[in-house]
């Protein structure tokens, strides 16, 4: 795997090439992106040159898909031509950083040959985006999910999952239905309960707010900073999973409350920090 390109030079992209080149990668980057956006990375260093999107498809033996949800859609659907024309030369294997999986993978099947798409999942990121606040450690220490379909097996994966441990990510292989379940709860949920809680707080007015609050507030809201279009297509990808955790939300949001009447809260932060401690940090 001697030169990778990047679609979507945003914070995911960008970060993943500072952290190629942090580990001593030394071929070509290439970036497919807006103006601005190619402009910014190439002052970072993330990319090492611009490119349009067939030619990092003739070029590149990475195709590294770092945009929204449904722009990765849409591009899967760019690539079917391309794609087919470069595989009757060598091999190239496509892989994104989509927060949402199986529909991304069943897209990649209805428009890319077999053996020629790995889905993934980096579980890292920040409430701000933009390749400005990309950074080569952004990996380190988290999860980055792959979801390889069965039977998978490409030439430059071993490389690839290489270049992904030395960046000191646990890398994790699972089914992509399966990811979208838990993710639902573990990040889709989190992300729309901090969304609820400024929202509650705004609805109400009070000016006071702003100014009379702990840090708790502020770990709490920190995610309701996330850009909506972002999520809108998370959501619109994996709705009937986040309908399922908002559900199981409620209804330990409705136990608590009637803890609360009843003064018998205890018992509902003790299973909270029987799970909290589980957490891996």
């Amino acid at each position: 795997m001697e030169s990778v390109a990047i679609v979507g030079v945003g914070l995911i992209g960008g970060s993943f090439g500072l952290a190629l080149r942090r580990q001593g990668f030394a071929g070509p980057i290439l970036g497919v992106s807006s103006s601005g956006a190619i402009e910014a990375a190439l002052e970072l260093g993330a990319i090492s040159s611009r490119s349009t999107l067939e030619e990092a498809v003739e070029s590149a033996d990475l195709l590294y898909l770092a945009q929204p949800v449904d722009r990765i859609l849409s591009t899967l659907e760019q690539l079917a031509a391309p794609v087919a024309s470069r595989l009757r030369r060598r091999p190239i294997l496509i892989t994104d950083a989509g927060s949402t999986k199986l529909r991304i993978v069943q897209h990649a099947s209805r428009f890319l040959p077999p053996n020629s798409f790995l889905g993934g999942h980096p579980m890292a990121g920040k409430e701000r985006s933009g390749v400005e606040v990309a950074e080569a450690a952004l990996f380190q220490n988290r999860p980055y999910v792959l979801t390889p379909e069965r039977g998978f097996s490409h030439p430059f994966e071993p490389a690839f999952r290489n270049w992904l441990n030395t960046f000191g990510a646990r890398v994790i292989s699972l089914d992509a239905a399966e990811h979208d379940r838990v993710v639902a709860f573990t990040s889709h949920l989190p992300q729309l309960l901090s969304t609820a809680l400024a929202a509650t707080l705004e609805s109400a007015s009070d000016p006071l707010f702003s100014e009379l609050h702990g840090s708790g507030l502020l770990d709490m809201s920190r995610l309701a900073r996330s850009s909506p279009a972002l999520w809108s297509s998370i959501i619109a990808t994996n709705r009937d999973c986040i309908l399922s955790a908002l559900d199981a939300f409620s209804t330990e949001l409705a136990a608590i409350r009637e803890a609360v009447e009843r003064d018998s809260i205890s018992t509902s932060f003790v299973r909270a920090n029987t799970f909290s401690a589980t957490l891996r940090k």
